[in-house]
């Protein structure tokens, strides 16, 4: 006679319903990806989450990762260098453009070309609620759009060669040429900082451009 007391070798199968499509952050926000509102996105969060997401994978030298939260300032860095005196609000979007990462990770290009179009489709819909809830454009204008490519091959390059090994006639083919900054400048920027000094300081320069 089998033992009645004994337990099922697996706990119960979870209840099926549709898939979860939202993020709880620290802040207490849920941040629905496939409807994301402005009103359930917090600077805090972004800053977190961006300052513990590694560029490149993870493959760079140093003890602590590249983040992405230190390409957003470095980026910004070199659009001021490349474009001038550009209008503040334009300084804010560069330093926001991979802020749609902070929810879906930092995929690196190859693997966004495997993928195709359905990330592409999340990362612009988070970035057009981002945007919106900095006072910015949901669709950002042709020319910013171009400077933040400039400045984005440019610290892609820096960090390729300085960071993740590669050549220089390598990451000229993939990057292009540069814009360069001073070179202690450059050095700080390219030194990986930790993940709590990554989000200290771009927050700051969040603060020195937000509205």
């Amino acid at each position: 006679m089998p033992d009645t007391d004994t337990k099922p070798p697996f706990p119960p199968a979870p209840r099926v319903g549709p898939p979860r499509a939202w993020q709880r952050m620290l802040s207490g926000r849920r941040l629905d990806l496939l409807d994301p509102s402005p009103l359930d996105v917090e600077i805090e969060d972004i800053a977190h989450g961006l300052a513990r997401v590694a560029r490149w994978n993870g493959q760079t030298h140093g003890p602590h990762v590249f983040s992405v939260a230190q390409h957003a300032v470095l980026v910004e860095r070199l659009a001021r260098r490349a474009a001038g005196d550009i209008d503040r609000r334009w300084r804010l979007a560069v330093l926001l453009h991979d802020a749609p990462e902070y929810v879906i990770g930092d995929m690196i290009s190859p693997f966004k070309a495997v993928i195709g179009g359905d990330y592409r489709a999340v990362e612009a819909r988070l970035l057009a609620a981002i945007s919106l809830r900095f006072g910015l454009p949901p669709v950002w204008p042709r020319d910013l759009v171009r400077i933040v490519k400039a400045a984005d091959h440019s610290a892609a390059y820096l960090e390729a060669t300085r960071l993740a090994g590669f050549a220089d006639a390598e990451a000229r083919r993939l990057f292009g040429r540069p814009t360069r900054l001073d070179p202690a400048v450059e050095a700080d920027y390219l030194t990986p900082w930790t993940a709590e000094a990554a989000k200290i300081r771009f927050l700051q320069r969040f603060e020195e451009l937000a509205p």
